[in-house]
């Protein structure tokens, strides 16, 4: 290309006109002369005083910054902190913030979602327990047709905190593809907390019962109630 642009600089410095340029052009390179449009623009650039026969850098799309490293980077900031902000995961990176949802929604595919409220962190032996308890009751009170079933109560103790609960942008954590929806247990720091044990029955809830300071729940304390 710059071969053409040399000769085309050429025939404009002899005071050639614009299609006298063309028609020497073509008639020495056939087909593979420059586009008459071409040759017209650089006629047009040499006209203001442009002498340079190559292209001038300019600005183009900028190279991304979603590369191997800023992906792990990302990564490893919410393995830390599944909390961490848009905003923080861009100070750290120094990248912009468009980057950071590409890599955070395309490149790790993971998503923010709010943590599920659960009064228990059961362990798999325990939830298994409850289930097999569940079904010999089942069966031994013929699936609830029996009236004997009115007879059963339940009852579970449990701390009641008194804290200042978290914003619904505030409990949200990141978590990555095929993997479970968070939950977690309150236990937020406290200025009071009070033992409280509820009872419940086949129609529902029956009582709610404060335990007394200092007192301890244990099977004499359930037969005194």
């Amino acid at each position: 290309r710059e071969h053409f642009r040399a000769m085309i600089f050429y025939d404009f410095r002899r005071g050639l006109s614009r299609q006298e340029c063309i028609d020497q052009l073509a008639s020495t390179f056939g087909n593979e002369a420059p586009h008459k449009a071409t040759i017209c623009r650089w006629f047009n650039e040499f006209n203001r005083c442009r002498s340079l026969l190559t292209d001038e850098p300019r600005e183009g799309r900028p190279k991304s910054a979603a590369v191997p490293e800023n992906i792990d980077a990302v990564r490893e900031l919410i393995m830390q902190d599944r909390h961490v902000t848009y905003r923080e995961i861009q100070a750290s990176l120094g990248v912009g913030m468009n980057c950071i949802q590409m890599i955070l929604h395309e490149h790790l595919a993971v998503k923010k979602i709010c943590s599920r409220w659960i009064p228990h962190n059961l362990t798999t032996t325990q939830k298994k327990d409850r289930v097999n308890w569940c079904k010999k009751m089942l069966k031994k009170f013929d699936r609830g047709a029996s009236n004997a079933v009115y007879n059963l109560y339940t009852g579970d103790e449990s701390w009641i905190y008194a804290y200042e609960p978290e914003t619904k942008q505030q409990s949200t954590v990141w978590v990555f593809q095929n993997k479970p929806n968070p939950t977690k247990v309150v236990r937020a720091q406290s200025t009071s907390k009070q033992m409280l044990t509820c009872f419940f029955g086949k129609t529902g809830h029956v009582a709610t019962v404060p335990l007394e300071k200092r007192r301890t729940v244990n099977s004499e304390w359930y037969t005194t109630i």
